[in-house]
């Protein structure tokens, strides 16, 4: 393959994915002649046309052919719907009991009873960034990095890949794998090119020696020079990078035109058509796309082969290719069957790789980038981002019950965020700071909650507590992230909660109980604030004002309560009450315990697929909760569970004509 013939394939590729697309449209003439009237009478006036509150918009979405694309909002207003937030209670034109069930009705059989599980259509979706980093580094044995110097404290982007490469933006889905709608350009283009050209001349180049040969599977002399190259060992190279490059074994007559160009050459000329070669394979599409090789018959629903399975579960735990013992288990079909698939999903969570679920899943899932502006020095940053990282990897990999995210009796510290756990503290190793150093950021080490009650769990987490400052700030995060609730944006012209108040005597909740008496406000914030006041009792660096060696931060904000003032009883929209923090956990490890599993899984499966769910995944979502809520099941449980599902197992190739 010459690099003429891989550009023409990758703008072949490109003209051809463009038409990859599918969908299906379900007609419902119930909805035209029962549920469209109640809409416009009872809803249009505020979501739809010119005024559109929350971002909802009716007069977009009540189309039979929107109802499958925009079935999240179908499903927030069932849910507004039955908690009787909407319409607003001070609206004089309210639907009857009857007619929200009728609505109810309608929403239950249009996307839960007759909806049938079926796989997504297969859509051609680029690496990311980070896929592509790894994935480069996997194939050649080595990291291509700059020579940026920095001080020690100072967090610098070593790799030219991340360094070079745009930022992916979180697609459809939330998350940056989910490419399918940022494709190859011809910046990218250019920039993987030149990253291609700068790997080729790194991996003949003298130290990477061993990486060499690793590739051509023989040892080279020391004094090796790459002009020195034999065909021989050209071919083997060529074999070697084909097959890692492209994720599965590629059959010998798809490299003939590569050898034939080999032929009779020695030298620097056969060093820099092997080169040409090689670069052809790095700028292929079917090395920077994932699934194009994925075997199937155009038009039907059918099960992945077991390379694009073994891709799928690499990139989903190691946001990488395959490893060589994932490789075999595809070429032997181990991968295929359920214990083979377990045994290895076990094997990789084991593997350093799996620090990616949670540098990367649960990073972007839980919003952890925004700890960053928690504190000033670059230590604290480090210390209280890496907190919730270390223990979502051992949440992860050690097979604990998904639950222990909310309530949990481990923790990491170090001496740099000790001061959060005052009894329990004493459980980490001494620290001895080195001569010559201020502030030393440190690997965090593992203790066990005994006497610090107050901790325990990703909510209480000092870095969690520091990046969300105040309780609408908590409240929201709460919801939005851990229980899953979606939450418009507020109202543009609601006013302000008064900084000072006009009475010295009204508390900041009292302003916050002003605040709501707007309806429009109390629609988010009957689920916000009991969620955020329960959190009080922390101030706005993360610690906790009722220990007994409790200083105060030096500024303070209107919103961070005295000690004696602090009221944290709370009562949720579904009724439940409660006194503190610690009842309110009580309630989400119970009550709400199946909304935040079945949140993990949609997040989870979402991440996995590298797409947004549509409406045929929900039965999957379904049982994959119900499981895991009756068994208590464990991350490696739920992983190995999305890793069997429907979505993750099987494709639909769409028949397409250019």
């Amino acid at each position: 393959m010459s690099l003429f013939s891989a550009r023409f394939r990758i703008q072949t590729f490109i003209a051809a994915s463009s038409v990859l697309t599918g969908g299906i449209v379900f007609a419902n003439p119930e909805f035209d002649s029962s549920i469209r009237p109640l809409i416009e009478n009872y809803c249009l006036a505020c979501h739809g046309g010119e005024k559109v509150k929350g971002n909802v918009d009716f007069s977009e979405i009540m189309e039979a052919d929107d109802f499958n694309a925009h079935f999240e909002i179908w499903e927030t207003v069932a849910d507004m719907l039955d908690f009787g937030d909407m319409p607003p209670e001070d609206e004089e034109l309210r639907p009857s009991s009857d007619e929200v069930q009728q609505i109810l009705n309608w929403y239950q059989n249009r996307f839960v009873q007759t909806v049938e599980a079926r796989a997504g259509d297969f859509r051609p979706r680029r690496l990311s960034a980070t896929e592509y980093r790894n994935t480069l580094r996997s194939v050649l044995g080595f990291d291509l990095e700059t020579t940026i110097m920095g001080a020690e404290q100072t967090v610098i982007e070593r790799s030219l890949v991340l360094k070079l490469l745009p930022d992916d933006p979180p697609g459809e889905s939330g998350y940056m794998n989910d490419t399918r709608n940022t494709p190859l350009t011809s910046h990218l283009w250019e920039q993987h090119a030149y990253i291609a050209d700068r790997a080729i001349g790194e991996l003949f180049s003298s130290k990477r020696r061993n990486a060499l040969s690793k590739l051509i599977g023989e040892e080279l002399p020391e004094e090796f020079q790459a002009d020195k190259l034999t065909n021989g060992q050209a071919s083997l190279l060529l074999r070697s990078l084909s097959k890692l490059a492209n994720r599965r074994p590629i059959p010998e007559s798809s490299l003939h035109f590569a050898f034939v160009s080999l032929q009779g050459l020695s030298g620097e000329a056969l060093l820099n058509a092997t080169k040409r070669e090689i670069k052809a394979i790095l700028v292929s599409p079917s090395f920077l796309y994932r699934g194009l090789l994925v075997e199937g018959e155009p038009g039907e629903q059918q099960r992945v082969d077991a390379f694009e399975l073994a891709e799928r579960l690499s990139y989903f735990l190691w946001e990488d290719m395959p490893d060589a013992r994932l490789m075999e288990a595809a070429e032997s079909g181990e991968v295929l069957n359920r214990d083979g698939l377990a045994s290895q999903i076990d094997r990789m969570l084991a593997s350093p790789k799996a620090l990616n679920l949670s540098e990367s899943f649960a990073h972007q899932w839980l919003g952890l980038a925004d700890i960053d502006s928690a504190a000033d020095d670059a230590t604290t940053r480090g210390s209280l981002r890496s907190q919730p990282l270390d223990f979502l990897h051992y949440l992860f990999t050690e097979d604990r019950p998904v639950m222990e995210l909310i309530d949990s009796d481990v923790a990491f510290t170090s001496y740099l965020t000790a001061k959060f756990y005052p009894e329990d503290r004493k459980q980490l190793s001494k620290y001895v700071k080195p001569k010559g150093i201020e502030r030393q950021l440190v690997p965090n080490e593992r203790i066990k909650i005994e006497k610090d009650q107050e901790r325990g769990g990703i909510l209480t987490m000092p870095g969690i507590l520091a990046m969300n400052r105040g309780p609408i700030l908590r409240g929201t995060w709460m919801l939005r992230r851990i229980l899953g609730e979606r939450l418009g944006e507020p109202p543009a012209d609601v006013p302000p909660i008064q900084a000072t108040a006009t009475n010295d005597e009204l508390s900041f909740r009292d302003r916050f109980d002003q605040h709501r008496a707007d309806s429009t406000c109390a629609r988010c914030h009957d689920r916000i604030d009991p969620l955020g006041f329960a959190l009080q009792e922390y101030d706005d660096d993360g610690a906790y004002k009722l220990a007994a060696n409790y200083k105060p931060p030096r500024k303070t904000s209107d919103h961070d309560e005295p000690i004696d003032e602090i009221d944290t009883s709370g009562t949720m929209p579904t009724g439940e009450s409660f006194a503190n923090f610690q009842e309110l956990k009580d309630i989400l490890s119970t009550s709400k315990r199946e909304d935040i599993i079945r949140n993990v899984v949609e997040q989870v499966l979402a991440y996995a697929i590298c797409r947004k769910l549509e409406v045929y995944d929900q039965s999957t979502v379904d049982a994959i909760t119900k499981k895991i809520d009756q068994s208590d099941g464990s991350w490696e449980d739920l992983f190995l569970d999305v890793a069997l599902s429907l979505p993750f197992q099987e494709t639909r190739v769409p028949e397409i004509s250019i």
